[in-house]
């Protein structure tokens, strides 16, 4: 069966990231309007300019830039909308990734040509709905994470005719995408604004509740920044809606997603450095060529991205039971090739023969190091490090130092990893 290569989408919080994305296999990059996506902080896409670099830099390598305007807004947002949009739809994006209906229906009265894909803030489970969003003019719907590989296979089948796009990598909310109070009842910082402060992601600790049989009561303290105050959570069959999701990793599913059809892979992060856009790309851009191909899943893969921080993988919802008779992917990697990100290679010393490396975790003399870089990744072993001074010295201790190693120039660029 002759498979279509999926779109890779990654995300873009800089031009650098974009950069590097692209360099490591993306296909496209989407990128948000602070003022009307889910993303406030560590976004320069804000500045006109820079968006127009980077819609620009795109298209020269034949690439598509998304931008994202998906806030649910309130009254005031709506009425500066139209003129803070229009600019950047001047720029030519290759879409609009919206979610709100309202904002919806603004685009398509003044900008009917522009293409739109329905973000995942809309919750989108079922075919019903994807056919009620191409009638309103939407070329895309990006599922909803709480799908399982049937369920999508199921819509892909039914809406043979609308672009479909599924996450694959990062973080998970702790409730249907984006529909979570926590933020806003803690900091008054809503989610649905930009401004989530991923309160799920605290430091939360469960008390039992003295109760007179009322059923299981249970109190809840952050204890980071609110030790001492207790909030009363209920628990059902399902379980409870308020701790930290791990991250979602779908990797061994891209093959199963592939055959499905679905027409862009989608990795979450915006807020995230360079050198996780650079792991993830290159790990899902091998993982898609070989699944195109009809090759099977590299379990190295797994354990490359095991280095990037994280807050324990799962698929999610795709698949719901693990079945025993299959490969088990958990520990289909070695351990030993685990790595942590240390660095990266930022210069070239002629007169001394070694690249400058800027500091992101500590390493040692005697550490096996990893070169990551979008033409090969390359081992090398750590001989000697030398300090600003010349000084030959054993050890970086940690972040924000800079050290020269003996390295080839071609290394320049390369983020670096130490096996662990």
């Amino acid at each position: 069966m002759l498979l279509k290569t999926p779109e890779l989408l990654a995300p873009a919080g800089s031009l650098a990231m974009l950069d590097t994305a692209f360099g490591f296999g993306a296909t496209a990059i989407y990128a948000g309007q602070p003022r009307y996506s889910l993303r406030v902080r560590n976004n320069d896409f804000g500045d006109l300019p820079v968006l127009a670099d980077g819609i620009q830099r795109a298209r020269a390598q034949g690439k598509r830039f998304y931008v994202v305007a998906n806030i649910f807004p309130h009254g005031a947002k709506i009425k500066t909308f139209l003129k803070d949009i229009a600019p950047v739809i001047a720029l030519q994006p290759d879409a609009l990734i919206m979610s709100d209906p309202g904002l919806i229906l603004m685009v398509r009265e003044n900008w009917p040509d522009m293409p739109i894909h329905l973000s995942v803030q809309a919750n989108t489970v079922n075919a019903a709905a994807v056919r009620f969003w191409k009638m309103a003019g939407v070329s895309r719907v990006i599922l909803s994470r709480e799908l399982s590989l049937d369920e999508i296979a199921s819509i892909r089948q039914d809406c043979p005719d609308m672009e479909l796009e599924v996450f694959i990598h990062g973080a998970l909310c702790i409730a249907y995408s984006g529909r979570c109070l926590l933020s806003g009842y803690f900091n008054h910082r809503d989610p649905n604004q930009g401004s989530c402060t991923n309160s799920c992601r605290w430091d939360f600790k469960t008390h039992e509740a003295k109760t007179c049989g009322a059923g299981d009561v249970h109190l809840i303290e952050e204890a980071h920044k609110r030790p001492g105050e207790y909030m009363p959570i209920e628990e059902d069959e399902h379980g409870t809606y308020i701790l930290n999701s791990k991250d979602l990793r779908a990797i061994e599913h891209i093959q199963r997603l592939t055959e499905i059809g679905i027409d862009s892979f989608k990795i979450e992060g915006r807020t995230k450095s360079p050198y996780y856009v650079a792991r993830t790309c290159q790990a899902y851009r091998q993982a898609i060529d070989d699944a195109v191909a009809g090759r099977s899943l590299d379990p190295a893969l797994l354990g490359q991205l095991e280095g990037l921080a994280n807050r324990g993988y799962t698929d999610g919802f795709l698949q719901r039971h693990t079945p025993h008779e299959t490969q088990n992917y958990l520990r289909g990697h070695s351990e030993s090739n685990r790595s942590l990100y240390v660095g990266d290679v930022v210069g070239f010393d002629s007169v001394r023969g070694m690249v400058e490396i800027a500091s992101k975790n500590a390493f040692a003399v005697g550490d096996r190091l990893e070169l990551v870089q979008p033409g090969g990744n390359r081992e090398v072993l750590v001989d000697s490090i030398f300090n600003a001074a010349g000084d030959n010295i054993q050890r970086i201790p940690g972040s924000d130092h800079r050290a020269w190693l003996r390295l080839p120039s071609d290394s320049v660029g390369a983020f670096v990893a130490r096996f662990l």
